[in-house]
């Protein structure tokens, strides 16, 4: 929950700033002047500001593809950035040791993220793997020392 939660948070806060843009955008721009008691729309008419107004459309949907980008990689407990790529697979040998993926790991130990990388049928969601304590064997002590 908390991992959606956090999505929803980072849309929010791109969508404030989208919005802040466009606000500022209205504002800044010059009032049109009126022609025979007519004021024309100057979006489409005046060429400046229609292509301030592409460019916000731009940085708009980069927000959104940022936002969207950042939460595929964030640990699905404790929404740290996963880290340590390692790469499993093979090209070469593909139907021994399984198509080519990237893991990416908690660095707490909450799981592991397989991102597949070349995708045959299509655009294939990464997997998670929650774990309940990854490093617990390696902080685990060995068998106890005997004395002679």
């Amino acid at each position: 929950m908390r991992y959606w939660l956090f999505f929803v948070g980072k849309l929010a806060v791109a969508t404030a700033i989208s919005l802040g843009l466009l606000q500022a955008l209205h504002l800044l721009w010059p009032a049109p002047q009126d022609f025979m008691r007519a004021y024309q729309p100057v979006f489409g008419h005046d060429l400046g500001f229609t292509l301030a107004m592409g460019a916000w459309f731009l940085v708009s949907w980069g927000l959104l593809y940022l936002a969207i980008w950042d939460q595929r990689y964030r640990c699905r407990v404790c929404l740290r950035r996963m880290r340590m790529p390692v790469q499993t697979g093979s090209w070469s040998r593909m139907l021994q040791l399984g198509q080519p993926q990237i893991e990416y790991i908690c660095p707490y130990g909450h799981g592991k993220l397989h991102v597949a990388e070349i995708q045959f049928a299509g655009k294939q969601t990464p997997e998670w793997a929650a774990y309940r304590d990854m490093w617990e064997e390696l902080t685990t002590a060995g068998p106890p020392e005997q004395e002679c």
